[in-house]
């Protein structure tokens, strides 16, 4: 097995006044040689915009977009005609594809919105642009981690790469055995609070792991985490 460790306090951050960023992989004003991405996984960003603030209208292309929001309320708006605000329990993709045009605002004038930002390099490319939001919480059951995303139809939502995410809560403590589902792939496991051991390592709150030449391997959870991993292509 193989892994590589990054601490909560050893990302890129930036105050931008109405948006307070932590940046886990390169991005924007944020670069590390050491941390262009992990695999198929090119951005993990963990944003908190002030209320009525947001992203203006911008262009992406060729890229997988994941928004998972963590408190409050989250807008979208992009040029294929789609408007949507949606809240902790749902996620929102993106295949960007040839090209899209898109922003995205905090939808309360009053609480702050938190939410991850998350990047996957595409299977294929120049593919038509699409747009969709899922209630995953239904899968959301307390104490398991659930499979919320795949690309082979089996949960709600999809994305145009071999990627598989899955969250959980945990109130109390236990280990999980976590098998690859398919060859090749590594796992990013992301630490939203709480802590855990893997791979005889100890992290906590925003701390972050790559996994990979493995086929399987132990997660030990403490009380009060919740998790979200992220499997991709190495």
């Amino acid at each position: 097995m193989k892994k590589v460790i990054d601490r909560a306090s050893s990302r890129g951050y930036f105050n931008h006044g109405w948006l307070k960023t932590h940046h886990t992989f390169s991005f924007a004003n944020y670069y590390n040689p050491e941390r262009i991405h992990f695999g198929a996984l090119r951005v993990l960003n963990d944003d908190s915009v002030d209320p009525s603030m947001g992203f203006d209208t911008h262009p992406h292309k060729n890229m997988e977009v994941i928004s998972i929001p963590l408190k409050g309320y989250l807008k979208h708006g992009d040029s294929v005609q789609n408007t949507k605000t949606i809240t902790p329990g749902d996620i929102q993709v993106m295949s960007t594809g040839s090209g899209i045009y898109h922003s995205e605002y905090n939808g309360s004038d009053k609480e702050q919105l938190e939410f991850l930002q998350i990047w996957v390099f595409p299977r294929v490319e120049n593919t038509k642009p699409e747009y969709n939001n899922f209630d995953i919480r239904p899968l959301l059951k307390p104490n398991e981690l659930a499979l919320i995303l795949s690309p082979n139809g089996k949960t709600p939502a999809s994305i145009k790469q071999d990627a598989w995410f899955s969250m959980g809560s945990f109130d109390t403590e236990k280990t999980i055995e976590y098998k690859m589902h398919q060859e090749g792939n590594g796992v990013y496991i992301f630490v939203l609070e709480g802590e855990i051991t893997v791979a005889e390592e100890r992290l906590s709150k925003r701390d972050g792991i790559g996994v990979w030449d493995t086929k399987e391997f132990p997660i030990h959870i403490l009380k009060g985490t919740q998790l979200l991993l992220i499997e991709v292509p190495m």
